[in-house]
């Protein structure tokens, strides 16, 4: 089972991501970044490869997708808030555009 990220964790695994435009959310403890694409057929592909690791992982984002924008939430429900499993998901999903 994951933890919940410690001050360290935090510092050690948001901060590139913050640089990568990933933004913490004011109203919980999560992570948020809006991915656009050139249109519909990228935006689902990229959205079909994020799904794999994220059932390989156990741990699925919240999404959303409209045309070539897909507006994603990070944040691990078991522990209520940021874990490491979300820096990784983040990771991935910035590796995989």
């Amino acid at each position: 089972m994951s933890e919940r990220l410690s001050d360290e964790g935090r510092a050690l695994l948001l901060e590139p991501l913050t640089k990568n435009g990933w933004s913490l959310l004011e109203d919980r403890d999560a992570i948020a970044k809006t991915f656009r694409f050139d249109n519909f057929v990228d935006a689902f592909g990229w959205m079909t490869r994020v799904a794999l690791w994220a059932e390989k992982w156990n741990h699925h984002p919240e999404w959303s997708n409209v045309y070539k924008t897909v507006d994603v939430v990070l944040s691990t429900h078991d522990v209520g808030g940021l874990s490491a499993l979300d820096a990784k998901l983040a990771r991935k999903m910035d590796s995989l555009v």
